[in-house]
C-alpha cells in the first residue's frame, strides 16, 4: 500500500514592502512521503517570496510535469515555474520552454557542487534564475513547522524574515544566476 501525503495547514501573512504586496493566504500543503519537512518549509518560503493570487502549489516531487509551485494567467499560460532543490537538467530546460520565468531555489549544503555541474548546461536558459538559501537557514525554517501554522513573512529592502509566535528566522538568500531581466 502506497503511503499518502501528510497535509499541513498554514495561515501565511505576507508583508512584502519591496513589491508592495500585503495579503494573508490560507495554505494546504501536501508533504509527499519522500519529502523532508525542511524542503516543505522552503516551498512555503518560496510561496511567500512570489505570493500572488494565481500562485499555487504544483505536484512537484510526485509529478515530473508540474513544478513545486507555479503561477498561470487566466488563459493557462505559465508565467512562473518555481522549483525547490536540485532538479535535473532536462526538467529545467523543459520548464524554460514552457514558462515565462523559471526560478530554482537551492537550499542544501551540496547545492554548490550541483550548480558547478549544471551551470554550463543551463547557461543558455535566459529566463532562468537560480538562488541559494543558506543550508542553516533551511534547517531553521524546519523548526517553524507544525501541522497547523501561523506564519508571518516580512520582506523589506531585500531582507527576509519568517516567524511564528515564538521563533524568527532571517532568510539568507544569494543570487547564483540572475536571469536576463
Amino acid at each position: 500500500m502506497a503511503l499518502k501525503s501528510t497535509i499541513y495547514k498554514a495561515s501565511l501573512q505576507i508583508a512584502d514592502m519591496d513589491r508592495h504586496y500585503y495579503a494573508e493566504h490560507a495554505l494546504s500543503i501536501a508533504c509527499h512521503p519522500s519529502e523532508t519537512l525542511q524542503r516543505m518549509m522552503v516551498r512555503v518560503l518560496v510561496f511567500a517570496l512570489h505570493a500572488h493570487e494565481y500562485l499555487e502549489f504544483g505536484k512537484g516531487i510526485s509529478d515530473a510535469e508540474e513544478p513545486d509551485l507555479w503561477q498561470k494567467d487566466l488563459t493557462g499560460t505559465i508565467e512562473k515555474w518555481l522549483e525547490v532543490g536540485q532538479p535535473e537538467e532536462r526538467r529545467v530546460l523543459k520548464a524554460c520552454g514552457k514558462a515565462g520565468e523559471v526560478w530554482i531555489y537551492m537550499y542544501s549544503s551540496s547545492a554548490p557542487v550541483w550548480w558547478k555541474q549544471m551551470a554550463p548546461k543551463l547557461a543558455r536558459a535566459k529566463n532562468l534564475r537560480v538562488l541559494q538559501i543558506a543550508a542553516d537557514t533551511a534547517t531553521e525554517l524546519e523548526r517553524l513547522c507544525q501541522r497547523n501554522m501561523q506564519l508571518q513573512v516580512t520582506i523589506q529592502d531585500g531582507e527576509i524574515w519568517m516567524r511564528d509566535a515564538v521563533n524568527a528566522v532571517q532568510v539568507q538568500l544569494s543570487v547564483i544566476m540572475p536571469g536576463a531581466h
